[in-house]
């Protein structure tokens, strides 16, 4: 099956050089992405790669990218952290249906990970929901891939949790 997803990287010093990065990433097995450069310093890399599940897709992508440039810094798989307008688009309906479903079943719609003047869902929380419902046709691999996406943000994030902080607030959250 074909998976979707971008892996993006904080890049060293040394790592600027675009062309030489092409090659690096192309000769470690990712010729199945496209390179984007808009930040600097950073890089993200739109896969469409084909493996027997989500997870092996994404994985085997970052390995490939580790092993080109070792010394980049994964800062996000996407999709994952979305918000009203980006779950509209991948679902395909409009930014005011969608803001209206959130209101309507606001006591069962995923909650947000982050609220404020923005706020954010992981991507697959809301899949998932839209998905029982039975009235939006959710493709598979998005769900998958959105699911991947976020266990290894979340992952990624908790290794920043340290000593009491992380004793104390584990079964807090649970």
């Amino acid at each position: 099956m074909e998976y979707e997803f971008t892996l993006k990287y904080r890049l060293a010093a040394a790592d600027s050089d675009a062309d030489e990065l092409v090659e690096r990433l192309g000769a470690a097995g990712c010729d199945d992405a496209l390179l984007g450069i808009g930040q600097p310093g950073r890089i993200a890399l739109d896969f469409s790669r084909e493996a027997r599940s989500a997870t092996a897709a994404v994985i085997s992508a970052m390995k490939a990218v580790k092993k080109a440039i070792p010394t980049a810094r994964l800062v996000e798989v996407s999709p994952d952290s979305v918000g009203l307008t980006d779950i509209a688009e991948l679902v395909g309906v409009s930014r005011q249906n969608m803001r209206q479903l959130s209101l309507v079943h606001a006591k069962n719609f995923p909650a947000p990970f982050h609220s404020g003047n923005v706020e954010l869902w992981h991507l697959a929380h809301v899949l998932e929901w839209l998905k029982a419902r039975g009235t939006y046709r959710i493709e598979q691999p998005l769900l998958d891939v959105a699911l991947v996406a976020m266990q290894i943000n979340l992952v990624k994030e908790s290794n920043l949790i340290q000593g009491e902080v992380r004793r104390e607030v584990r079964n807090l959250v649970a």
